[in-house]
């Protein structure tokens, strides 16, 4: 029986230490930014956020040491990247009780809220409750967590939707495993969806309409990415987001020299982003 409260991939948090310099960095690749976001304090981060329709990006940087962002900061003292992947979940509480009688040990509901710039003026404020997976459960390194949307009127603001670089969704996480047909097995009873293989990996969906997450090793990596492409990129964990473009022309042109076209992608190199190879491909 698959997990009522799970919908499918939410967002995924790409953690920077220069919290800023990064929006500026994804500003350059085409992507509407958000107003930057300030945490509770109990989590010590702030935000900036590339929205689409039913998913977004969020980019993370710590503001003050918390017990809570102390998986973060570990994370942050070996690389930048995408270090973790949320799902949506209609009701936290009741995601983290069916949790518990898997037999896992979830940690939460945590609510924590966060001020927004509205664009007609003023401030309003985005609520959420989300739970995590044990820290111990980590399928190719990848750390997972729910996020139950209390406002969504103000995280999907309209004017955050539209980028030069035509991204509507995310079609994709990819993620570097030196056994991927473990690590997708593994995903898959963390969130009672099937593995399966696909070409040089394994595949996971995250659920419903949603993004698929695809785990392949060092060779899959290769043969999917040229090298100008793996700059940067990390040697396992998350390596590669997907993005479907409704203009693809669009996106080379917002990209400029950063775009590198290959096998009917435009992607740009782990480097430029972060740590984390952004590809886009035609909607």
């Amino acid at each position: 029986m698959s997990l009522k409260h799970i919908i499918g991939l939410d967002h995924v948090v790409v953690t920077v230490r220069d919290l800023d310099a990064a929006a500026e960095q994804w500003r350059r690749l085409g992507f509407t930014v958000s107003p930057r976001g300030t945490h509770s304090p109990i989590l010590g981060t702030g935000n900036y956020t590339i929205m689409f329709g039913e998913d977004y990006v969020e980019l993370l940087g710590i503001l003050t040491e918390t017990e809570q962002n102390k998986p973060t900061r570990d994370y942050l003292a070996k690389r930048e990247g995408l270090e973790r992947a949320a799902f949506t979940t209609d009701d936290a509480a009741a995601g983290a009780d069916e949790l518990k009688a898997r037999g896992f040990e979830a940690l939460g509901p945590i609510h924590f809220g966060r001020p927004v710039d509205l664009p007609s003026g003023g401030t309003g404020e985005a609520r959420f409750n989300v739970f995590r997976w044990p820290l111990s459960e980590q399928p190719g390194g990848l750390r997972i967590f729910a996020c139950q949307h209390l406002t969504r009127e103000t995280v999907w603001i309209p004017e955050l939707l539209e980028h030069a670089n035509g991204a509507k969704r995310i079609i994709r996480l990819e993620v570097l495993a030196a056994d991927p047909k473990a690590a997708a097995e593994h995903l898959a009873r963390l969130i009672d969806e099937p593995a399966r293989a696909e070409g040089d990996g394994w595949l996971v969906p995250s659920g419903g309409k949603r993004a698929d997450i695809l785990f392949y090793d060092a060779a899959g990596f290769a043969r999917r990415y040229p090298a100008a492409v793996r700059d940067g990129a990390a040697t396992e964990g998350a390596a590669s987001l997907v993005v479907a473009s409704d203009d693809i022309d669009g996106a080379k042109a917002a990209l400029g020299p950063l775009a590198t076209v290959h096998d009917g992608a435009v992607s740009v190199a782990a480097s430029a982003a972060n740590g984390l190879i952004v590809s886009f491909l035609p909607q």
